[in-house]
């Protein structure tokens, strides 16, 4: 069924990939400009020149996405050795590598539980694709590091996931990054068991209890007495971590659980797009407020979401497409890049996710 369906997008979609070809020139150029030799994602918008966890897990999937084996393993030699002290089994990885002064070296050892949890995920998917036990073990592995230091009970509400080890509860309190949640993920792991199931089951609940107008915030937080709020810290503006909440969830298969509550409930974002000719910038959560416009990286991880189909003729999609294609992200830009990779590699069709959480790159079609 999807490969028929991918097949018919082929067909009709502009812009969309050839199912033969194992080529993904935008990949290619991220590896080839921001990936160093040895295998670390480098940052240079910051003076540091820093690594993050988050860009190693992402470029880690973005690898086995194209089938790109060295790459793949050169990034994954790097975050053990650098991050994880060589095991990422044993120790989660700091989330923050770079200079400091003379030195290079971790600047930040806490965790962040997004990219974990990409790590986790793409170790035991890089694992069945590839036929790699190795890979396999060391995301289970590590995923029940994450479930022993970043998963956390929430009374009245249940586990979830923590952003990192360390920060992030009060005496009374837990506060949350939405953003750090695609249900597909957490939908894949379990099949490794507890805590999984329920982690997976509560973050419908989250998403939507958090974003009362549908609108996703970057932070909430949970108090037993209050339910979710906005975090105290960071309130209730969404931007550049919130985007991907719609990212996700565009990216949900079609017989996912919860996925059309999900995207009927967050369609005022839809609505602001066609509004505004592009996503807005930022947006406060609650009153529904928005400033200026996000860049093209921003248009490309809503693709999905925009899209009625992957690849999709929709008036906004299009409009999206165009908007990427007229002002692409520049050589330096890491983070626009990486959502440009996700939302365009998608509707492109290079990638899909099964209702179980499995990964379907294209390079894998019967």
């Amino acid at each position: 069924m999807w490969r028929a369906g991918l097949m018919l997008i082929l067909t009709l979609a502009a812009g969309v990939i050839d199912a033969d070809d194992a080529r993904w020139p935008a990949w290619e150029r991220f590896r080839d400009t921001l990936v160093s030799d040895d295998g670390r994602v480098i940052d240079a918008s910051d003076p540091r020149h820093i690594t993050t966890s988050e860009g190693q897990s992402y470029a880690l999937f973005f690898a086995l996405v194209a089938d790109d084996r060295d790459t793949f393993q050169r990034l994954l030699d790097w975050t053990q050795n650098n991050l994880a002290k060589g095991d990422l089994g044993a120790t989660l990885p700091a989330w923050l590598w770079g200079r400091d002064g003379d030195d290079w070296d971790v600047l930040d050892a806490n965790s962040a539980a997004d990219s974990d949890l990409w790590l986790a995920y793409t170790l035991l998917e890089a694992g069945r694709l590839w036929q790699r036990r190795d890979y396999r073990v060391l995301g289970a592995r590590l995923a029940a590091r994450i479930a022993d230091e970043e998963v956390a009970d929430l009374p009245g509400f249940g586990r979830m996931l923590l952003p990192g080890r360390h920060g992030f509860v009060d005496d009374a309190s837990w506060r949350v990054n939405p953003s750090y949640l695609p249900p597909q993920l957490l939908t894949r792991l379990t099949a490794l068991g507890e805590p999984w199931p329920e982690v997976a089951a509560n973050v419908p609940r989250l998403l939507i209890a958090s974003s009362p107008r549908g609108l996703a915030p970057d932070w909430a937080q949970w108090t037993s007495e209050g339910g979710w709020t906005p975090d105290p810290e960071h309130g209730s503006q969404g931007d550049y971590d919130a985007i991907r909440i719609y990212l996700w969830l565009g990216m949900l298969a079609d017989e996912a659980d919860h996925r059309e509550s999900l995207i009927a409930h967050f369609a005022p974002m839809r609505e602001l797009v066609a509004e505004l000719g592009a996503p807005p910038e930022r947006i406060d959560a609650l009153d529904g407020t928005h400033q200026g416009l996000g860049n093209s990286g921003v248009s490309a991880a809503l693709l999905p979401f925009l899209a009625a189909t992957p690849g999709g003729d929709t008036p906004l999609a299009v409009a999206q497409r165009r908007r990427l294609a007229a002002d692409p992200p520049t050589d330096d830009a890491y983070y626009a890049r990486v959502l440009t990779l996700f939302g365009r590699g998608w509707d492109e069709g290079r990638y899909r996710f099964a209702a179980d959480g499995r990964l379907q790159p294209a390079w894998r079609l019967p």
